[in-house]
């Protein structure tokens, strides 16, 4: 039902039917902070008033909590390995109803190609679904990625309807430095949103970051640093993502005068964390039972997200919103019972119901797998000089350790050492076949057999692999090439294990759940043939990063982050 404005205000006058009276619940009025026992009117998805109304179908919640709709003001679905129909199947049961999505990473293999398909995947799903369009492809020119977004590519993207403003500009020296390509971008951007990613920046830096109009951050990882931000006028995201986790260190700074000025974001969550925890609401849960007003929790999963993004009818219950409502018996325990879209009852205790969200089949994306020769010699490593700088892995951590090790050498060629876990790593150009291949070393994997490879790898998304021994390493790669992207364990001279990605090397056409039970398994052969990471495929896609220190590898060759060019893989130089 499509109904004109003139209906709708009749009906909210008390001039007609409503379609919903959703009676005995205690809303949670996100405007004033106050709990009131009210019936809630819905008309054609829409809140129309309060009381009591003439109705089609009334609903009794037995005294339940009505909130509205949980807000993700920042999240890169990619992460989650599946696309947007499936991603939006695991977190509507968690009550989050409208995401802000930042496509950084299918941008990055696909361009503005990629930015679209993501905002049209969306199409008849039952979740709001906005776009804020990226703004650094590629991250840095230390790697081959598939698409470049330039400025004049801004124009287009920003007259659709879901696209709200430009992402982290994650190329914050590029800001101060007044960098012609950043300064045009920003200057496209003028009158939407600019979201910020500015780690540690402090002082005049921020300053003049703040002066070119970005207006938030998710990088904060201490009060002090989310204090002067906030100060200074920035919207602080407080993220709770799978790896970067920053809720217990920043909540001691949010208090009742503040507080509107900070949102949840979850910025990165994988089919572990959503299945095993939640979404939004597992941020609320925390926060609540580490001493929040769960008021103000509830405040920064709806209200405040929808206000830093000018989202006028959502966030809130009051006359003229969405009915994007959600259902709890407990504020402090935050569970979600009942979720509401558009006034229409989608999932209850953990679950869709039946017919309400019809599987939507993604539509068809180009191959995004383009090799270069690869042959028996494409690994190998020459050298007179036995000691090598190696990426020694920090546990727990993205950081690396730029290390020297001596390398086995024999008639001039580098070996592996598994003895030692000095493993061989490449990235392999998957984009234009250029052909491109860096080789290199790593310490910390602990593999005694086999190779494990994966083609999402942080930002440009190669292919990186890491093994014991070149041959089982060019056959992961070779795989992942037939599977059309996706990750691999090969030991015994066998794959043991792997997880399709056909969606730009990048997605799953699976269901989160079957998603999560292949990851399983790939650890679970990952650690027969030696593996020590709990993780080791997020490990692996952050190793071809070559902005997060010390020592990574792109298909370029060994990058000295610190120095931010690409160096030899033997000697001290």
């Amino acid at each position: 039902m499509k109904s004109s404005l003139a209906e709708r205000i009749q009906v909210a006058a008390g001039e007609g039917k409503v379609d919903l009276l959703l009676k005995n619940g205690r809303i949670v009025d996100v405007f004033s902070g106050q709990i009131e026992k009210r019936e809630v009117a819905i008309f054609d998805g829409r809140i129309v008033g309060f009381g009591d109304y003439p109705a089609k179908r009334t609903m009794d919640l037995e005294g339940d909590f009505l909130c509205p709709g949980l807000i993700d003001g920042h999240v890169h679905v990619e992460s989650s390995m599946v696309g947007i129909s499936e991603f939006a199947r695991a977190i509507l049961p968690h009550g989050t109803t409208t995401v802000v999505i930042d496509p950084h990473e299918i941008a990055n293999v696909l361009g503005v190609e990629g930015v679209r398909w993501m905002a049209e995947s969306a199409n008849g799903i039952p979740l709001n679904v906005f776009v804020m369009i990226p703004s650094c492809v590629p991250a840095t020119f230390l790697e081959t990625s598939g698409a470049e977004i330039k400025a004049e590519d801004l124009e287009s993207l920003f007259r659709e309807s879901w696209a709200i403003g430009l992402a982290e500009m994650m190329n914050f020296p590029g800001v101060i430095l007044r960098d012609s390509e950043v300064i045009k971008k920003i200057e496209r951007a003028r009158g939407k949103r600019i979201d910020g990613h500015a780690p540690l920046l402090s002082g005049k830096g921020l300053y003049a970051y703040l002066v070119a109009g970005i207006r938030s951050d998710h990088e904060c990882s201490t009060p002090r640093e989310a204090k002067e931000k906030l100060k200074n006028g920035m919207w602080i995201m407080v993220r709770e993502g799978s790896t970067a986790r920053n809720l217990k260190d920043l909540l001691p700074l949010i208090q009742p005068k503040n507080s509107r000025r900070f949102f949840w974001v979850t910025d990165d969550r994988h089919p572990k964390e959503l299945i095993e925890e939640g979404h939004v609401d597992s941020m609320v849960r925390k926060a609540i039972r580490l001493g929040l007003d769960p008021i103000l929790a509830i405040q920064m999963a709806t209200l405040n997200s929808a206000e830093y993004f000018r989202l006028d009818d959502l966030g809130a219950i009051a006359p003229g919103f969405r009915a994007d409502l959600i259902s709890v018996n407990h504020l402090g325990e935050f569970r979600i019972k009942k979720v509401f879209k558009d006034g229409v009852l989608i999932a209850e205790n953990g679950r869709l119901l039946p017919k309400t969200f019809k599987r939507v089949k993604n539509k068809r994306i180009r191959e995004s797998i383009h090799l270069g020769k690869i042959d028996k010699d494409s690994f190998l490593l020459r050298s007179d000089h036995p000691w090598a700088k190696v990426i020694q892995l920090i546990p727990g951590q993205i950081l690396t350790k730029k290390v020297m090790r001596k390398i086995i050498l024999r008639d001039g060629v580098a070996y592996p050492d598994p003895e030692e876990d000095i493993l061989k790593i490449a990235v392999v150009e998957r984009h234009r076949g250029t052909g491109n291949i860096g080789v290199g070393f790593v310490q910390g994997f602990g593999l005694k057999d086999g190779a494990i490879a994966s083609s999402v790898a942080h930002d440009s998304h190669n292919i990186v692999v890491v093994g014991t021994n070149d041959d089982e390493m060019i056959r992961a790669v070779l795989v992942i090439q037939k599977m059309g992207g996706g990750l691999i364990v090969i030991g015994k001279g066998k794959v043991l294990a792997s997880l399709p990605l056909p969606i730009g090397g990048l997605m799953s056409e699976r269901s989160v759940h079957q998603v999560y039970q292949k990851l399983i398994n790939l650890h679970e052969k990952a650690k027969e043939i030696g593996c020590k990471i709990s993780d080791p495929f997020m490990t692996l896609s952050f190793l071809s990063l070559p902005v997060i220190p010390e020592l990574k590898i792109t298909d370029k060759g060994l990058v000295d982050v610190m120095r931010f060019k690409i160096v030899p893989v033997f000697g001290e130089e």
